[in-house]
């Protein structure tokens, strides 16, 4: 009867109290659940997108000397929310895959690459949608500008962390 118990992951104890064991949370989905890790991940976030949106400001050759300024909490917001769809997708396809993918989607996406191709879609669309929030944001600036500044900010803030292998951490 032991060995069987130690199969199940998830169960009610005697007290109704449901308790999951041998369950590792991947990277890209411990960043969403409140903790003092964003005291870190907050204000590192907003110096990353400080300097990109700087960079590309002067890439773009922008005369409004306060863009940073103006902008920064809309672009983080933006970021965040972007990140955040990412997450959902990825949480969902984790959700439904099988398997050696399912594995390899919440420890270590280089080791199948059904999962890594998974992450990199999901990395894709919300660098797709952090490049149409910002677009949204800098419209004003003229077309030529909006697209210069939004494409640079979805390159270089994507969420590449979904690739971080929770088999380093852990």
């Amino acid at each position: 009867m032991k060995s069987a118990e130690n199969k199940h992951s998830c169960r009610l104890n005697s007290k109704g109290v449901f308790r999951l064991h041998n369950v590792i949370f991947p990277v890209w989905l411990l960043v969403w659940i409140p903790s003092w890790l964003w005291l870190f991940l907050i204000p590192a976030n907003l110096l990353v997108d400080g300097l990109v949106l700087h960079y590309a400001g002067k890439k773009m050759q922008t005369e409004d000397p306060h863009l940073v300024r103006n902008n920064l909490w809309k672009v983080c917001l933006a970021g965040f929310a972007a990140d955040f769809a990412g997450s959902v997708l990825l949480f969902i396809a984790l959700v439904l895959a099988k398997g050696n993918t399912a594995q390899a989607m919440g420890w270590n996406p280089f080791a199948d690459i059904r999962a890594l191709l998974i992450h990199i879609a999901c990395i894709a669309v919300s660098g797709y949608l952090i490049y149409l929030f910002n677009k949204m944001i800098f419209r004003t600036l003229g077309e030529e500008k909006a697209h210069g500044i939004a494409i640079r900010m979805a390159l270089f803030t994507a969420p590449y962390l979904f690739l971080i292998p929770a088999s380093l951490i852990y």
